[in-house]
């Protein structure tokens, strides 16, 4: 049934062609093998193979191929883990369903998209890149990550262009610049990377 509603929600996303549904995971794995398609949107728990290994085998004989991963059960260390394999985007399944929208159309773009929500150690809600992370190369200059970590903290180009002694025009180009680099096109996305990359505590 989910398979069905995620066919549903991928036939609105335009100049997007589904070439390929499998329930199976390794019959899904021998297609992207073979086919070698733009985008791999695969659940983690399958009935045959488990998709952190599909996602292992595209990655390592498809490499341009995009890996966006689904799942009903997220943890802590899940989001490194799968960013460790080279995987795209991941979305939990409890999401409304037009997170899987917003993660395609990002991460066809060259974008990352991460979005779930787990419980932490003490009890409350925690970012999807809480617990162990790996480490991500920074591709800012300094005062790109300055930007980066107060836009992260939720200020906007205003406050930080005062706080800079800065003109907004240049704060706006800044954050162009960074969201590029980075490869993602909202500051919710900036913020996980920014977690990511130990810019800022999760």
């Amino acid at each position: 049934m989910f398979r069905q509603l995620i066919l549903l929600t991928l036939a609105k996303v335009k100049d997007l062609h589904v070439i390929g549904e499998f329930g199976l995971g390794k019959p899904g794995l021998e297609f992207c093998v073979k086919e070698k398609p733009d985008i791999l949107v695969v659940d983690l728990m399958l009935p045959d193979i488990n998709g952190m290994e599909i996602a292992r085998e595209v990655r390592r004989a498809a490499p341009d191929t995009k890996i966006l991963v689904i799942t009903a059960h997220p943890s802590e260390r899940l989001p490194a883990e799968l960013m460790a394999l080279g995987v795209n985007g991941y979305v939990d399944k409890t999401e409304p369903i037009e997170y899987v929208l917003s993660a395609v159309e990002t991460v066809r773009s060259g974008g990352m998209f991460f979005a779930s929500r787990v419980r932490a150690k003490g009890g409350g809600a925690a970012g999807a890149f809480a617990g162990s992370r790996p480490t991500l190369e920074v591709p800012l200059t300094q005062r790109e990550q300055e930007i980066a970590r107060l836009v992260a903290a939720g200020q906007m180009s205003k406050e930080i262009a005062a706080k800079l002694n800065l003109s907004v025009r240049t704060v706006e180009k800044h954050r162009a610049n960074i969201m590029e680099k980075v490869g993602v096109r909202e500051v919710a996305s900036l913020t996980r990377w920014c977690i990511q990359a130990g810019l800022v505590d999760s």
